[in-house]
């Protein structure tokens, strides 16, 4: 498994152990081929580990989950944040800076549209009551863990075990206190499980720690300026919810699922589910079609 990426070198781990790190360049008949965080990959060469030492990438698997975003709404490049994760963990602060809920639905749209499971994390809880953030995404059986810097962390540690989640958050929410409370020596393991770069991992790049004493992986990610969607479209979100994702069928050509007044026919009306539900996707949709990346 690939756990990080600096300039033309792969870190990666040998069956997922941290005690096996080999560092790989990418072979040439690859091409451009992207290999991200996550991936899971085919090695050949020097597997031994040693300093110095190189391996070869030679294929990279097929992927069963992918987090995409783009720059902005209009930029037609997609960037892959992780591969294979299961978990997206949507990390927010209550307060300092204010909660914001045009990322995490963006953040919820990008998780839904590439087959993880998103859990928001609220972070800074000392400072403002959760109760308010999270009424606004009622609807969406979304998991909500509370993870302050005086809150225990049992259950988000239940939450990452035996997975690969991976993190996500705005610049100063209390992201990288969060990793290196999950995993203290996340220091450390920047230099023995990557084999990639020097010194402390300050967010700059994605990279792979694995949790203590279980199987499970977290990805810290760069703090995100702005979560881009152009790589969406309105059935790609429909889609992952099961109940809404058949009845679309009967919307006619062209339907936004926005409901009246833009699309008075659209098939979301018709059925009988609550209707929190079908309001917490269409706002998801507005979201999506807001063209505002932050």
């Amino acid at each position: 498994m690939v756990v990080s990426v600096d300039r033309g070198r792969w870190g990666c781990v040998l069956g997922r152990d941290p005690d096996r790190p080999v560092v790989a360049m990418r072979a040439r008949e690859l091409g451009r081929t992207p290999i991200v965080v996550g991936d899971n990959v085919d090695l050949v060469g020097d597997l031994s580990g040693k300093p110095d030492t190189l391996a070869r990438i030679v294929r990279v698997a097929e992927r069963s989950t992918v987090l995409r975003r783009t720059a902005d709404d209009t930029d037609p490049f997609e960037r892959i944040v992780v591969a294979n994760a299961q978990q997206l963990l949507i990390v927010v602060a209550l307060a300092d800076p204010p909660p914001r809920t045009g990322l995490v639905e963006r953040a919820l749209i990008a998780a839904y549209a590439g087959g993880l499971e998103p859990i928001l994390c609220l972070t800074k809880s000392d400072l403002a009551d959760p109760a308010a953030f999270v009424s606004a995404f009622e609807g969406l059986d979304l998991r909500v863990v509370i993870a302050g810097v005086e809150d225990p962390l049992d259950s988000v540690h239940e939450l990452l075990e035996g997975k690969l989640t991976a993190l996500i958050g705005h610049s100063g929410v209390g992201k990288s206190t969060l990793v290196n409370r999950l995993i203290p020596d996340a220091d450390r393991a920047v230099g023995t499980v990557s084999g990639v770069g020097k010194g402390r991992h300050t967010s700059t790049q994605s990279i792979a720690f694995p949790l203590p004493g279980d199987d499970g992986w977290v990805v810290d990610t760069p703090g995100i300026r702005s979560f881009g969607l152009a790589h969406i479209s309105p059935d790609d979100v429909i889609g992952a919810f099961a109940d809404l994702a058949v009845a679309i069928e009967d919307c006619p050509r062209g339907c936004t699922h926005l409901g009246p007044p833009a699309d008075p026919e659209c098939a979301l009306d018709e059925l009988p589910v609550p209707h929190e539900r079908v309001a917490a996707v269409r706002r998801l949709l507005t979201a999506l079609a807001s063209n505002d990346p932050y």
